[in-house]
């Protein structure tokens, strides 16, 4: 759990008043409220983003996969092909266990 710091906020009486007739602990209301404020932020910056893109971003996304995937590095020394279950998909089926 984050540490809690005590912050002074100048708020109208009328504002105070009506927090005051919908919650008694008027520190946890506006913790929430501006929890609530930050998140709408964020969404609302990731929706301009994805509305408006980087230019390299929509390079990338335009670009062939073959492309893409001949700059990742390899990693056949980074993964263990003998672990786990080997897997396909079948349409209509899902993942199927290999034989």
């Amino acid at each position: 759990m984050a540490t809690a710091e005590r912050v002074t906020v100048t708020l109208r009486a009328d504002l105070l008043e009506q927090i005051d007739r919908v919650e008694r602990n008027r520190s946890r209301f506006i913790a929430q409220a501006v929890e609530h404020e930050l998140d709408r932020r964020r969404r609302e910056a990731f929706l301009d983003s994805v509305a408006a893109p980087h230019p390299e971003s929509v390079e990338l996304a335009d670009a062939p996969l073959g492309d893409w995937v001949s700059d990742l590095p390899a990693d056949e020394e980074h993964v263990d092909r003998t672990g786990g279950t080997a897997v396909r998909w079948v349409e209509g089926k899902g993942w199927l266990t290999e034989p």
